[in-house]
């Protein structure tokens, strides 16, 4: 069964399902076991003078057994049912649409229920934050994770399979926990926050253009070539420039970490910086419509 056919059925399978709270509270996430052998492997080794090349080697064999894993899983008897599984739950469509959508419902009861919604979807310090402030994060994680959590692992899926599948979300778990600019990661998450940039540079790009073909917003496309490199991020900026140029609104720019304020430059600094709860509802309006323009693609793909 070729790979266009398993994801698309992929896709259908987690728009009806998403993450059935029943089944992951018996049994551990793949993505959760993939995130204890990264914490095990931080714990343990990320020490000592040798730290940028421990982690480079400790990452690389880590993606090596994913690879390995995933070309095993996918040779089984009915391994296209075992690709099947995999790829509808770890490509997290309907979760991430529930969990932008909680911050809307959250944010129309009170600032203080939004601040608490939001924080389970962003890094960044939440107890200072206005509605505002609360619904642009909401929009940016949105926009971000379509791409990381959607769009990339379709992607990676449909070119490599099961173990193209398995090596992306390994990659984006580590430099979701190591890959940060710290003391204590600088060095030692290196490798694989570079990897994940590289894996990231087509599918961000990608999501892009599907949320601009999703929205057809006229001056969409200038805004998005002017702004997306204004970003921090190499490939985040693109989702998040395609998402406030169509919706309207500026995003990006300051907000604090750790207490420290940083002054990050807006994206689509020209649009309304008053955000709220019904500009939320149309960035999870358009999270859906990007997810149907992908499922027509992939499956004008299989009828090809």
């Amino acid at each position: 069964m070729s790979h266009a056919v398993v994801l698309f059925a992929a896709l259908l399978l987690d728009a009806a399902l998403g993450e059935p709270a029943w089944l992951w509270s018996r049994i551990p996430h793949p993505a959760v076991v993939m995130g204890r052998l990264i914490g095990w492997f931080d714990r343990v080794f990320n020490h000592g003078k040798y730290r940028l090349f421990v982690g480079a080697l400790g990452f690389g064999i880590m993606v090596v057994i994913a690879w390995v894993l995933g070309v095993v899983l996918a040779g089984l008897p009915g391994g296209a049912a075992i690709e099947l599984a995999f790829a509808a739950i770890l490509i997290a469509q309907k979760s991430l649409a529930q969990h932008v959508r909680a911050v809307a419902d959250a944010l129309r009861l009170s600032v203080t229920d939004g601040r608490t919604a939001v924080a389970q979807i962003v890094g960044r310090d939440v107890r200072d934050m206005d509605e505002p402030a609360i619904a642009r994060a909401a929009i940016e994680s949105a926009a971000e994770n379509l791409s990381d959590g959607v769009i990339a692992p379709a992607f990676w899926f449909l070119l490599l399979g099961l173990p193209g599948l398995l090596v992306y979300k390994l990659t984006n778990t580590a430099d979701s926990m190591i890959g940060y600019l710290t003391p204590r990661h600088a060095e030692f998450g290196k490798a694989a926050a570079r990897f994940d940039d590289v894996i990231n540079w087509v599918p961000a790009r990608l999501t892009a253009g599907l949320i601009l073909l999703a929205r057809l917003q006229p001056g969409a496309w200038r805004i998005l070539r002017r702004d997306a490199p204004l970003h921090r991020s190499p490939n985040a900026g693109w989702p998040e420039a395609a998402m406030a140029a169509t919706l309207g609104v500026a995003l990006s720019g300051p907000r604090s970490y750790e207490g420290e304020m940083r002054a990050f430059p807006w994206v689509n600094g020209d649009g309304r910086r008053a955000a709220g709860a019904d500009d939320i509802d149309r960035a999870v309006s358009t999270l859906w419509r990007v997810w149907a323009v992908a499922a027509v693609l992939v499956a004008l793909i299989t009828v090809a």
